[in-house]
């Protein structure tokens, strides 16, 4: 199968990746809240309780974007929370909103690679990406240094777009997807390959059992799929042994 990338371009995946979500910083979070009907904050604070038994004080959001995942990890009363974003224009909106809300002390929002992370060893207590991964242009070499920089013990919460299973689920789910968002997400972003982009790397990325897979080849144990909202997405919860 050939790459999925946002552009028809000679840069790289990640460098259009980058190129994609600089575009689109300036309308992300309307967009994001407002085509989601706000059920992604509903998603997020599942991944966070799944979370919450252990405690961690040591957290990094990957593909952290405009900070919301974050910002709401701050819940847990961590210590400290790291994001990581390879668009430079998503981090600064992304710290405005940090600096506004006065978490600047706790939550710290800087560029870098999932693929490279500038940590050491056994760093974090926990890790968390929202709908991040499939962007990977490398998936199991990024997966790869987030389990690197788990303490072990550490737990991961991915959460990500899915592929329903109910006809009438799936029927509606991808009307949606590849009818009503693309021309929404083209009109309010100006960005008409943003929001095409998204259904073809969801229908790409091996979800279910096929990421599990992944996953437990990586290394990480006791990995678990909760599904989310009939199957539209789903939260991978696992561990560092």
């Amino acid at each position: 199968m050939a790459e999925i990338t946002p552009y028809q371009s000679e840069q790289s995946k990640k460098e259009q990746v980058a190129e994609m979500f600089d575009n689109i910083a300036h309308r992300y979070d309307f967009l994001n809240h407002a085509l989601s009907l706000g059920i992604d904050r509903g998603w997020r604070k599942k991944a966070v309780k799944l979370l919450s038994k252990a405690k961690p004080k040591r957290l990094l959001d990957v593909a952290t974007g405009t900070g919301d995942f974050a910002l709401q990890l701050l819940s847990l009363k961590p210590e400290e929370v790291i994001g990581v974003d390879i668009s430079k224009d998503m981090l600064a909106v992304g710290n405005k909103k940090v600096v506004k809300r006065g978490k600047d002390k706790t939550v710290t929002l800087i560029y870098g690679d999932s693929e490279n992370l500038q940590f050491e060893n056994d760093h974090f207590d926990a890790i968390t990406v929202a709908f991040g991964v499939r962007n990977f242009e490398n998936l199991e070499k990024g997966l790869a240094e987030m389990l690197r920089v788990l303490r072990p013990g550490g737990q991961i919460a991915i959460l990500e777009f899915s592929k329903p299973t109910n006809r009438l689920v799936k029927g509606l789910y991808y009307l949606y997807f590849k009818r009503i968002l693309p021309v929404v997400g083209k009109w309010v972003s100006k960005d008409a390959r943003a929001y095409t982009y998204l259904p073809e790397s969801v229908e790409s990325f091996p979800h279910g059992e096929a990421f599990i897979s992944i996953l437990d080849g990586l290394g990480y144990r006791k990995v678990k799929q909760y599904p989310l909202t009939m199957g539209i997405a789903s939260i991978y919860f696992g561990q560092k042994a």
